[in-house]
């Protein structure tokens, strides 16, 4: 009985549900004392005989803040999967107005959460993506949260309108500038890997060039940067995503192939981008206007050709 509830729990139970079905405090006791159920918090076990799961630590938390308590901020991020490393420290556990939860190992926060900001994943209530992103966005740069953002959005976890959503509804929440900024770029957040790509984005929005996707996929290829209707493509290579003879071969396949096919590409080392900023972007300037001139050769070529003869 234990058992089945707490395989359902990440191995994880609490004492008012093991009272619930039936286990008396006696033998609660005497399964604490064999070590049969290990505390994690107050009233709160580990099933002795179950492995730790990794998110047992998480269920742990949430059973010991009660009734409404849900994972949140860096936390439900984690779960979530839309901030580029693990959360590290206390576990994040937003709680109702009015109530309190001091344990050791949380962070409770009070606030007041509608119905469509709680989502479950498996038997785990967490903020939903657009509301974990606004708890988050006080807390991280701007980098972040905009791959933040971009990764949620095109994994369609969170759509630009439920995000607005968030921002009418806590005008006066830590957070809602910062969000606001990244929803308000030009051309909206972008995907991002590397710190060689983030370089090459903020090269092309100071310099207010655009028309660009960002690690877009082409001919079954994706490539950093893409500007589709022009054919032209570039990709930033550094030491961080293109070190090694089998990444160098990879690149220099994926780069013959899609000029192949028609897709010129212009390769940026991250090195010149980081040293020589302006350079790079009179290089990239010249060869967007070529290839602005290509199309527009191949485009008269195509009308000339759909004109009848006399």
């Amino acid at each position: 009985m234990i058992a089945r509830l707490a395989s359902r729990q990440f191995g994880v139970v609490a004492r008012r549900q093991l009272i619930e079905v039936g286990v008396s405090n006696k033998q609660i006791t005497t399964r604490l004392a064999a070590g049969r159920l290990i505390e994690i918090h107050r009233g709160v076990y580990l099933v002795g005989h179950e492995a730790r799961h990794p998110h047992a630590t998480k269920m742990a938390a949430v059973l010991a803040c009660r009734h409404r308590a849900v994972l949140s901020h860096r936390t439900a991020a984690d779960l979530w999967e839309i901030l580029p490393y693990p959360a590290q420290g206390d576990v994040w556990v937003t709680i109702p107005p009015g109530r309190s939860a001091h344990h050791v190992g949380i962070k409770a926060i009070r606030a007041h959460l509608r119905a469509c900001d709680v989502r479950r994943r498996g038997p785990t209530p967490l903020t939903s993506p657009p509301r974990t992103l606004l708890d988050v966005a006080a807390a991280i740069e701007p980098g972040q949260l905009e791959r933040a953002v971009a990764q949620a959005q095109y994994r369609k976890l969170a759509t630009e309108t439920e995000l607005r959503d968030q921002l009418q509804r806590n005008k006066n929440k830590r957070g809602t500038r910062a969000l606001r900024q990244i929803l308000e770029l030009p051309g909206g957040p972008q995907r991002t890997r590397s710190g060689g790509e983030r370089r090459m984005l903020r090269l092309l929005r100071e310099a207010r060039i655009a028309g660009f996707e960002t690690n877009a996929k082409v001919f079954g290829f994706e490539v950093d940067f893409l500007w589709r209707d022009l054919d032209f493509a570039v990709e930033v290579d550094g030491w961080d995503g293109h070190s090694g003879r089998n990444a160098f071969e990879r690149d220099r396949f994926k780069s013959n192939r899609l000029n192949a096919r028609g897709i010129a590409v212009m390769p940026v080392s991250a090195r010149r981008l980081k040293r020589q900023p302006r350079a790079v972007e009179r290089d990239l300037r010249q060869a967007l206007a070529e290839a602005e001139r290509k199309r527009g050769n191949s485009t008269d070529r195509r009308k000339e050709s759909s004109v009848p003869d006399e």
